[in-house]
């Protein structure tokens, strides 16, 4: 409940947060002053006095000449406030320990299974944005974005507040995968950089070409010049994949499928199919950003969930930079923490 307050009305989940420290206090040290609630809690007397009114006038406190004290409704409404923060702050905790646990930045947990409601992969573009909005200062900035149908839901939750103060240009990651042109990265780079008020860059070219080709096609000046963007992109996001989903999406023939399956590839992103022990097995010659450049770009944000997904996103985040952020659901985090077991 508290993660729906802050994500819809962030100005009262403060307020919220705000008054529960103050019935908290007063509910611990009561009868208190004033004066001394205002230094224990670093807020400075006149707002503490403006708060202390509206928890009076909700009958929520009382005040003598001895100080303030909750009343029992003040109680009452203190110990379910305390149930509902600490729900909230053991699921920045589940945050830190996912971090801790694959050995990257920060994570950011949206509740529910991706892979049962759409709604929640919506949820996670909203939080990509959020995370995006944190790690990109103003002025100008270049993205570089993968393709798939996760980023499509990050591109829908683009809008022009993203924009505000920011000269923004997105470019493609990676080349044509030659399946749905909504889900190719061309196309969700034109679709945030409309959204946010910004500018795109196209990559006409293939996503997989043979070595010979690949030479030629990076020296051609347009696409030579949009590789050089994204190579010096300010943030790379991107989503990552299960190894035979994608592999099916990208037609791959009867003998690479069983060459995958000999060498237990479980995840896949930029071309490259990962093992459980993030160990790349195969990898596709391709147009694009390599894995191996991420480690030179400033943000990194990779955006995964369900709980299908979650040994995909366990091995492949094994080869990332450490300074990664994920973006997840509660299931994909769920299995990789406690094995599908719900978080504690």
């Amino acid at each position: 409940m508290l993660s729906v307050i802050e994500k819809v009305a962030p100005d009262i989940f403060q307020t919220l947060k705000r008054r529960y420290h103050i019935l908290k206090q007063i509910e611990k040290s009561g009868p208190i002053g004033r004066r001394s609630l205002a230094g224990r809690l670093g807020f400075t007397e006149r707002v503490l006095r403006s708060e202390v009114e509206i928890l009076r006038d909700q009958g929520l406190i009382k005040i003598s000449s001895a100080g303030m004290e909750c009343t029992s409704a003040g109680i009452e409404i203190f110990r379910q406030l305390e149930r509902m923060m600490g729900q909230h702050v053991r699921s920045k905790d589940q945050e830190t320990r996912l971090a801790n646990t694959l050995k990257i930045s920060h994570c950011i947990i949206v509740p529910g299974n991706s892979d049962d409601d759409i709604r929640i992969l919506e949820d996670m573009g909203h939080a990509a944005i959020k995370a995006l909005d944190f790690l990109l200062p103003e002025g100008k900035n270049v993205v570089a974005v993968m393709g798939g149908t996760t980023m499509v839901e990050v591109a829908h939750a683009m809008d022009e507040k993203f924009g505000e103060n920011r000269q923004l240009l997105f470019v493609p990651a990676r080349g044509g995968l030659g399946e749905s042109v909504d889900i190719q990265a061309n196309v969700i780079a034109e679709t945030m950089a409309r959204k946010s008020g910004g500018k795109s860059r196209a990559l006409y070219a293939p996503e997989h070409v043979r070595s010979d080709t690949y030479s030629l096609l990076s020296e051609e000046p347009e696409i030579k010049e949009t590789l050089q963007l994204v190579e010096n992109a300010s943030l790379v996001l991107y989503s990552i994949g299960s190894a035979f989903e994608m592999a099916e999406r990208r037609g791959m023939d009867e003998e690479t499928l069983r060459l995958l399956k000999e060498k237990n590839a479980v995840a896949e992103a930029f071309g490259e199919f990962v093992n459980p022990n993030g160990e790349i097995v195969y990898k596709l010659s391709r147009i694009g950003l390599q894995s191996s450049q991420m480690g030179r770009i400033p943000h990194v944000v990779a955006v995964a969930g369900g709980k299908r997904k979650a040994k995909a996103i366990e091995a492949y985040v094994k080869t990332v930079p450490p300074h990664t952020w994920l973006v997840t659901d509660e299931a994909a985090a769920n299995e990789i923490l406690n094995g599908g077991n719900p978080l504690k």
